[in-house]
């Protein structure tokens, strides 16, 4: 079973100013504070011209996240745009600092607000489903 390589694209929905640094850190799974921590560092410490040139190379080569999705969702050249679907993301625990997620804790407390917003949900549905009107609408339907 083969991993499905990811793209490298600017991150314009996290990104400070052009979502460089939010792309890598989530194409290789880092923490967003660390890659601006390290690029920052080393800018102050001696890669003074190399790193903002690199910066303004990607800014201007990567594609937005955003433009990416949109273009991957359309219809394959229809003038039809798709809406963005935001889709409830995994829960990803991190074992090292440096990795992008959620500590164990934190993790915990977010399955457990979708278990209760997922409860919620299947109660509302169970007493419209058992409720006189529902059956009412089903008869009507049938007609």
């Amino acid at each position: 079973m083969s991993k499905q390589r990811k793209e490298l694209l600017r991150d314009d929905r996290n990104g400070k100013i052009a979502g460089v640094c939010a792309g890598v850190a989530d194409y290789f799974g880092w923490e967003l504070w660390l890659v601006r921590i390290v690029v920052l560092a080393s800018v102050l410490l001696g890669f003074g011209t190399f790193l903002p040139v690199l910066y303004l190379v990607g800014w201007i080569v990567l594609e937005k996240k955003s433009v990416a999705e949109r273009r991957k969702n359309s219809n394959d050249g229809a003038d039809y745009q798709a809406p963005i679907v935001v889709k409830p993301r995994p829960v990803e625990v991190k074992t090292r600092v440096w990795q992008r997620g959620e500590s164990a804790r934190q993790a915990l407390a977010h399955l457990r607000s979708q278990f209760d917003n997922i409860e919620t949900r299947v109660r509302q549905m169970e007493s419209y489903v058992t409720s006189s009107q529902f059956q009412l609408e089903r008869e009507i339907n049938k007609l």
